[in-house]
Formats: C-alpha cells, structure tokens, sequence
C-alpha cells in the first residue's frame, strides 16, 4: 500500500485521517496543499478514482469541491467544464483530506471504512 494524503496541517479531518493511518501503524506520506499542489497527473489520478465510485468524472468533480470554503463563491456558478480546471488551479477548493491508495483508490473527506477495506 502507498497512502498519500493531501490536505492541510491546520485541517481536523486530515489530522484525524493521520491519526487513523498512524494507529494501525500503516505508513502514508502527508503533503501539504499550501506548501506543495497536487500534479496533474496525481490530480486526473484521484478523480478517476472517484470516478469509479461517483459514476462519472462530472460527479466526482463535485464531490471533491468544498462547498464550505471561503472561495466556494469562485466556481460555485462556473460551466461544469470549467470546474475542473478551477479546482485543479485552486486547490485550496478541495475538500479534505484527500487520500490516496497507489493510482487505483482514493476517498474524499473521512473514509476510514473505505480504507479498512485497502489491502
């Protein structure tokens, strides 16, 4: 397993999944999404992943969206199509914690269900 987690330090719920992670003494790497963005390539690898579960591309778009956040109001009337390349541009727009298992699974937000399942 090669867990990744992508969110903030300051963020209970990425703390949480750290914690979840550490507990269970499954090593992850942790990148900061103020420090370091996520790739295009680890970006269009964790939607295909949600994808698999949301049903499409579109819909795992919006489940990644935090539509809580304070610059929520910057996509929230965009074209779909634009969406995903705000979102990628502005990573700060993700819900979090984002984790990822290899190129093949990742969850939005707290999972730990889902990650109990990953072997």
């Amino acid at each position: 397993m090669a867990i990744q987690i992508f969110g903030t330090n300051k963020n209970f719920d990425c703390k949480k999944a750290q914690m979840w992670f550490k507990e269970r003494r499954i090593p992850f790497q942790f990148v900061d999404l103020k420090e370091k963005d996520m790739s295009r390539g680890e970006f269009d690898s964790v939607v295909q992943a949600i994808a698999k579960t949301a049903g499409n591309r579109q819909d795992a778009i919006l489940q990644m969206i935090d539509n809580t956040s304070k610059d929520y109001a910057s996509i929230a009337y965009l074209d779909d199509s634009d969406i995903e390349d705000k979102l990628f541009e502005n990573q700060t727009l993700l819900k979090q914690p984002i984790v990822r298992n290899g190129k093949t699974a990742a969850t939005v937000g707290l999972e730990p269900k889902t990650w109990e399942t990953w072997k």
